[in-house]
């Protein structure tokens, strides 16, 4: 599609959306078509990243009209390809910034190649502003090649060439200092339960040194956090330890869900991750029915299971 594909009385195709379950390929296939491509001018992003730096950019632009449309017209100067993993929509906000931001990389005519685990009709499950997104929902409909993605199989699942890049450990003390200390690799002289700032926010941490942190579950997750706080822990900090993790049917869909969007980041980050529950994986599985929940399940049985 690079260099435009017609059909009959159809506006040139836009790009390809691929969706389908966890673990069937869909990443796999962009990122061989990524890098393939003959251009120099492209991009790889995730979705989260990719809000943060959308977000980032339209802060710095003051004084002038819709910083959104200048923002995306200034990306589409600098990209022709934009890789995009990963696409949902579960929040308004979201919606409304993807919405408009993929109307004008298609008008500038940026080539896009987005993955799901959604259809496009699904892509907003929220019937409260799933409305408002569906001008969005239709341009993916009609300009881009849509292809589902789906063997049936979780490939993860089956592989035995996939690296760990963690561990999972239980039933653990949350505060369990030398088996976490260890266990995360704390340096001698680490630093104990103090307050960071993370985007002007205060965190409370069990310990810290250079390259570590270990927090606890509720101090991530039950307070107001955003996926830029997640980032900046994770840039700051590439060996991370959270304890305290119990069942998620035990705590409201929005600390479930930020949970969930903290392990897409990590993932896609590639950072060291120790958590430390009081249950099993199945046992904090069941019932975990939030948006998304198997794709982040399909992740964490990437993770090293201890049982202590």
């Amino acid at each position: 599609f690079l260099a435009g594909r017609h059909g009959f009385l159809r506006k040139p195709v836009a790009g390809v959306y691929l969706w389908g379950g966890v673990g069937r390929g869909k990443s796999f296939v962009m990122d061989q078509f990524f890098a393939a491509a003959p251009t120099q001018a492209k991009r790889r992003v995730h979705f989260h990243a990719f809000l943060q730096e959308l977000q980032s950019r339209m802060l710095a632009i003051t004084g002038q009209s819709d910083p959104l449309v200048r923002v995306a017209r200034a990306i589409a100067e600098e990209t022709r390809l934009l890789c995009f993993d990963e696409f949902h929509v579960h929040d308004i906000g979201d919606a409304m910034l993807l919405g408009r931001m993929l109307k004008v990389l298609v008008d500038e005519g940026v080539g896009l190649v987005c993955t799901s685990n959604y259809e496009p009709e699904n892509l907003c499950p929220n019937p409260l502003y799933r409305e408002r997104f569906r001008p969005a929902i239709e341009l993916i409909e009609k300009r881009f090649d849509v292809i589902s993605v789906d063997a049936g199989q979780d490939y993860r699942e089956h592989s035995t060439s996939l690296e760990e890049w963690g561990s999972f450990l239980w039933p653990a003390r949350a505060d369990d200092r030398e088996l976490i200390g260890s266990r995360l690799g704390l340096a001698a002289d680490a630093k104990f339960d103090e307050v960071l700032s993370v985007n002007h926010h205060p965190l409370k941490v069990h310990a810290h040194d250079d390259h570590c942190a270990w927090m606890d579950f509720s101090e991530m997750f039950e307070r107001p956090r955003s996926a830029s706080d997640y980032l900046w822990l994770i840039e700051h900090y590439p060996r991370m330890a959270v304890s305290g993790l119990g069942p998620l049917a035990d705590y409201p869909p929005d600390v479930s869900m930020r949970f969930l969007n903290f392990i897409d980041i990590a993932y896609d980050r590639q950072l060291r991750l120790q958590l430390f529950a009081t249950v099993s994986l199945d046992e904090l599985a069941a019932g975990g029915a939030a948006l998304d929940f198997s794709r982040t399940l399909s992740r964490l049985r990437q993770l090293k299971l201890e049982p202590l």
